[in-house]
């Protein structure tokens, strides 16, 4: 842990606060279905233009039943389309490198994961997707899976702000307007600044070079047909192959890289994601990558203190974001700076750190930061492979997911995630003192902690309970002969945390993963775009059903045992409440996979 990681760490943390207030301002505007902003000359016409072809009234706002209903239907038809450009992709356009169309399992997987702004995929993407397939059934999803998540979190500080009131907002115009005043500019402005560091963005067919050191690997043997060939074994028979050229990449990336950044979406335009030197040439595009994902949610929190005329709350909120992601980036910075022990039979140095699965041009601190910037968020774009640090390493970023991802969190989903926290905190306070919980001058009755509880047992059951049937079911282990076509990679605890993480990245829509996990297949594609479905529109029904019930309700004037709502104290216990939550559920999980490891290699037992 050196004096540049720390002068790195307090550059980020300024600059985000820096623009905290400016973005937050912005949104307030851009949430507002007549909020002016500086971009109405170019966007207003479009606006309305948008409104008439959907037959929209943007005067005429949703019950949360109605809102609900609307992003339903939205996601549903969106992923249809999604399904059928993947399934149809060899006969579209702007496939130079004639890709196929993808499985049923994998297009399912990958349609539900786009939807749900988790981003899990299955796939290389430089491999598999065609530059249609790319710009129109990702990219899109992009912006609107994250434009979805910011309208339910400014749905929810409605439902807070307003009372005796019967409505919370508009779907389709907070969809439209997120859209076109707030993604679209900043990601056309990201792009160009992203392309300007060296990332291409082109329709070019991908480029070969020749090998200055040509090398020789083995490989299967096919016969004719292309069928495996097995030896007199009875195994697979193996056959050098010279590889002396190497494939360059090509294709429209800045534009795909900018909104996974930006709204938190994180699906990789090439299989090593942001550690491939096109998806993140430089320092500098490190930065504003790492920067551009948690903008919006930090934004956010000083969009909620101005709606419910509270600053002093809004800040509480941020600072208790604020004190779990610096926990969580110090404590992951310190066990991947401190290696692995065992290193020192091999003749290295554990103080050099554990550099397995890190770029060199980052190092061990910006790969530490950057994991837990995407899983704070739920981003889960990558510049190292968390699968290769060390058992509690990696379980910080495991951690950040399991506990809601609600550490600023995705474009939205992070501020709504939080406040079901405060919601708790907040009744757990009312328990305290002896009276009826009150949160911003609202009382919290049965039904909103219902709704609240439900968002919280929604992550535990969809997280353990497919965890646990991947671990006995044949389908998600190894077969007989040790071969993992689909399933884990790695024995004992290792094995224990893919499944895991894969499990709590789809639930939470982070879309990271353990990368030891052999999950195109279709039992793993069925039941990952399971989770990530069940973990996007369970968790978000209820939320807007609090929101409903928030804003039919009167507010009651301040009293002495009112508990408040800012400052180090309410922060303590928001901080306090996230925590003890997140370890009552996982922490057995967490001891049988990541902290069994830990105590394993410290025994000179490696998986």
């Amino acid at each position: 842990m050196n004096s540049s990681g720390w002068i790195q760490l307090i550059l980020y943390v300024g600059v985000l606060l820096a623009i905290t207030k400016p973005l937050g301002l912005y949104l307030c505007r851009v949430l507002d279905a007549n909020g002016k902003t500086f971009l109405d000359p170019v966007f207003k016409p479009l606006e309305r233009l948008t409104y008439k072809l959907i037959g929209v009234d943007p005067k005429q706002e949703h019950d949360w039943k109605r809102y609900a209903a609307a992003m339903l239907l939205f996601s549903l038809v969106s992923m249809l389309f999604t399904y059928a450009i993947l399934r149809l992709q060899a006969m579209l356009p702007l496939n130079p490198q004639k890709l196929g169309a993808l499985s049923e399992h994998l297009a399912f997987n990958t349609a539900a994961s786009f939807t749900t702004n988790t981003n899990w995929q299955s796939y290389g993407g430089e491999g598999t997707m065609s530059y249609l397939s790319q710009m129109v059934a990702l990219t899109i999803h992009n912006f609107v899976s994250a434009a979805v998540g910011i309208g339910i979190a400014a749905a929810l500080v409605r439902g807070i702000a307003r009372h005796t009131a019967a409505t919370i907002g508009n779907f389709w115009v907070d969809l439209t307007r997120v859209t076109y005043y707030l993604l679209l500019p900043i990601c056309a402005v990201l792009a160009l600044v992203l392309v300007s560091q060296g990332m291409i963005q082109n329709f070019k067919p991908f480029d070969s070079a020749a090998l200055v050191e040509p090398f020789t690997v083995q490989v299967p043997q096919v016969d004719a047909g292309g069928n495996a060939v097995n030896g007199p074994d009875g195994k697979p028979a193996m056959t050098d192959q010279k590889i002396d050229t190497q494939t360059i990449v090509q294709g429209p990336m800045a534009s795909q890289v900018a909104i996974k950044m930006l709204g938190t979406n994180g699906g990789g335009y090439t299989n090593a994601n942001a550690a491939q030197p096109f998806e993140n040439p430089t320092p500098l595009s490190n930065f504003l990558e790492i920067l551009a994902i948690f903008a919006i949610p930090s934004a956010l929190t000083y969009y909620l203190g101005r709606m419910v005329k509270n600053q002093g709350h809004g800040w509480a909120v941020w600072a208790a974001m604020f004190a779990l992601f610096l926990a969580g980036t110090l404590v992951c910075w310190h066990y991947e700076a401190a290696g692995n022990p065992n290193f020192a039979a091999l003749g290295i140095d554990p103080a050099d750190g554990n550099m397995e699965g890190k770029e060199v041009r980052f190092g061990i601190f910006n790969s530490a930061l950057f994991a837990t910037i995407t899983t704070d968020a739920s981003c889960g774009a990558v510049n190292s492979m968390h699968d290769s640090f060390t058992p509690l390493g990696g379980l910080i970023p495991m951690l950040n997911i399991q506990l809601g991802e609600v550490v600023f969190g995705g474009v939205g989903a992070g501020l709504y995630g939080m406040l079901i926290y405060v919601v708790i905190a907040v009744f757990i306070a009312g328990l305290m003192v002896g009276r009826t919980p009150e949160y911003l001058g609202k009382k919290i009755e049965p039904y909103d902690m219902k709704m609240a509880s439900f968002v919280i047992l929604v992550l535990a059951f969809s997280i353990l309970g497919f965890t646990a049937w991947a671990s006995v079911s044949p389908m998600g282990l190894p077969d007989a002969a040790g071969k993992a076509t689909d399933g884990t990679n790695n024995a004992g605890p290792h094995g224990f945390s893919e499944m895991l993480y894969a499990y709590s990245s789809c639930t939470g829509n982070n879309g990271s993963a353990f990368a030891g996990l052999t999950a195109n297949a279709p039992w793993y594609d069925t039941t990952l775009g399971l989770a990530t479905l069940f973990g996007r529109f369970a968790m978000i029904v209820p939320i807007l059903a609090l929101a409903g019930s928030l804003a039919r309700k009167k507010l009651v004037a301040e009293s002495a045992g009112t508990f408040p709502v800012s400052g180090p104290l309410f922060t303590s216990l928001v901080v306090g409440t996230v925590l003890l939550v997140g370890a009552l559920t996982f922490v057995p999980a967490l001891v049988l996979g990541p902290v069994v490891e830990h105590f394993l290699m410290h025994a000179g037992k490696l998986f």
